[in-house]
């Protein structure tokens, strides 16, 4: 991702990619740890991504005189992440709740 494509995206797809890109990387990062990612420097451009988001968001924050972190203030509230590698799949509350069945003795 170069910042030339970044300053075509809209305020709200930039926070949103920003915030997906956060969700990659700490999946990569558990990954990591569990050793089964296969290349490390997955991190490394994720987190110089995310760099480059958030420096574009405050660049966009100062242009139209917004206090810092308005942008993300503004459009968190409408995201909702993709599944795939850093993505939450939707049955994971009810993933979790028949854990919880299963472990809690019946009633």
């Amino acid at each position: 991702m170069t910042y030339a494509e970044i300053a075509d995206y809209t305020d709200e797809k930039l926070i949103h990619t920003e915030l997906q890109l956060e969700r990659e990387l700490i999946a990569a990062r558990f990954r990591h740890y569990t050793s089964q990612l296969e290349d490390n420097s997955v991190l490394k451009k994720l987190r110089r991504d995310i760099a480059r988001l958030q420096t574009a968001v405050r660049q966009r924050e100062l242009d139209q005189e917004l206090p810092k972190n308005a942008l993300r203030g503004l459009h968190s509230s409408s995201f909702r992440p993709e599944s795939g590698d850093g993505g939450i799949v939707e049955g994971a509350s009810d993933f979790l709740k028949g854990i919880v069945d299963k472990v809690t003795p019946g009633e």
